[in-house]
């Protein structure tokens, strides 16, 4: 089931490339058909949502209006959880939460500082407006990305946070609604799909526009971001969920194997990978995978999963591993390893990293309080989880004294005519002082 590559044989290098490799051949049918909903969405506002949400959903209503949920239905879904599933909500909410103003006690801040002559250079950090955020429905629910997508946009201080879910035949997952409720959601509305993103990117008459739209979803939802991206902002384009597990010769494979599996039974794109310097833990882990895989509930998505995708790496040492790793530049990294602190100083690119066995990357998943909105395909080499400064935008202030602005007047005007721009030099040299006038440093009006 889960491919054996070793690094000293002689196909490694092809078969990596193999592993590595996602399937590509429905791109372009994907695209075509995400931009048809989008231009219908634009076009026909609320009646192309009406057929959209009839035809994938199979959830028919009369107006557009009927799709967006009372304010009284979040908190009747939170009073009506089952109480250990409450507690378990609270609880995450309030980790997350907390990490998150950490976070923001670090983020960055409105500054600015003053030259000698007076003049003030800096930057204010506002939060944006008006976000929405995306829920993912269908093989599963997962209110545990209301509370990811939602609780950092609200420390960062967003007005107003919109929620797009789908309700395959009318029905919402109430977990996700009692997320929303705890995590402060004032609007939902029960769209999904690429359709979803487009009203959410350029309104219809009952779904606002919002500035930036965040949440995972399927490769409808990843293409439709990408689309409408420079209309709104998007926080990244999120693939199939990913991990790699570093793991030596005293790792519990029982445990191992899990953790593959919680990454597998996402669906069946995910991508689980083991990497161990030890032969027997490579016979060990497979040993586990055939006995453990009959007691999972999705274990036919896990399978699928595991032999399409999956593989254990045989590699000399551990810090092989770590430079595989970094050239897969994994989602979710774990490090079950003896001295797991030796190997995470040379991780250099994975989106979230779990030191020690103890660690199990389900606990980032749902409540340790890091984000687990994270970046997937790679795009741990240059991008960041999803945190409080992604829903902040900032502004360079400049406010230059009348002698700080006649210094630069030169200096600026020089540099315009040498890019051949003669209203940008004339309008630098415009606040030149006149002969008999006097400079004032410590103005900055003109």
């Amino acid at each position: 089931m889960l491919t054996v590559i070793d690094s000293g044989g002689e196909q490694y290098h092809r078969q990596l490339e193999q592993l590595v490799a996602r399937e590509g051949e429905q791109e372009h049918a994907v695209e075509t058909a995400v931009a048809d909903i989008i231009a219908a969405v634009r076009a026909h506002g609320d009646a192309a949502l009406l057929k959209f949400t009839a035809q994938f959903e199979h959830y028919q209503v009369a107006t557009a209006a009927e799709l967006e949920l009372p304010p009284a239905a979040l908190d009747e879904a939170l009073v009506a959880l089952p109480p250990s599933l409450s507690a378990a909500l609270r609880a995450a909410a309030q980790r997350i939460r907390q990490y998150h103003q950490h976070e923001a006690q670090h983020a960055r801040r409105s500054w600015e500082f003053e030259e000698a002559d007076g003049t003030r250079l800096g930057q204010r950090v506002t939060p944006l407006e008006r976000v929405g955020v995306y829920v993912p429905g269908g093989k599963a629910s997962y209110p545990s990305s209301v509370l990811m997508s939602v609780i950092p946009a609200k420390v960062a201080g967003v007005q107003e946070i919109i929620m797009a879910v789908p309700a395959p035949g009318g029905e919402v997952n109430q977990a996700v609604l009692a997320a929303a409720a705890l995590a402060g959601v004032q609007r939902v509305f029960t769209i999904g799909g690429a359709q979803a993103i487009a009203a959410l990117a350029y309104s219809t008459a009952t779904v606002p526009a919002v500035d930036k739209i965040v949440g995972p979803g399927n490769r409808y939802v990843a293409t439709a971001k990408r689309l409408v991206f420079g209309k709104v902002g998007i926080d990244m384009l999120a693939g199939p969920s990913e991990v790699v597990v570093i793991c030596d010769r005293n790792a519990d494979s029982d445990w191992v194997a899990m953790d593959l599996f919680a990454q597998a039974e996402h669906d069946e794109q995910a991508q689980a990978i083991a990497i161990t310097d030890s032969a027997q833990m490579v016979a060990k882990i497979r040993d586990s995978v055939t006995r453990l895989l009959p007691q999972m509930a999705r274990r036919e998505i896990i399978a699928h999963s595991l032999s399409a995708h999956g593989a254990i790496i045989k590699v000399s040492d551990l810090p092989q591993a770590v430079a595989l790793s970094n050239r897969l530049a994994p989602e979710h990294l774990q490090l079950m390893v003896a001295q797991p602190e030796m190997l995470l100083n040379q991780v250099k690119h994975a989106g979230a990293v779990f030191v020690g066995a103890h660690n199990a990357e389900s606990l980032g998943d749902y409540c340790a309080g890091p984000n687990h909105v994270l970046p997937t395909a790679g795009s741990a080499r240059f991008s960041s989880p999803l945190g409080v400064d992604d829903f902040q935008k900032h502004s360079s202030v400049i406010a230059a004294s009348r002698r700080g602005a006649a210094d630069m007047a030169s200096i600026a005007a020089t540099l315009a005519r040498s890019e051949g721009l003669e209203a940008h030099a004339r309008a630098a040299e415009y606040r030149l002082p006149r002969a008999g006038s006097s400079l004032d440093s410590n103005s900055s009006s003109g």
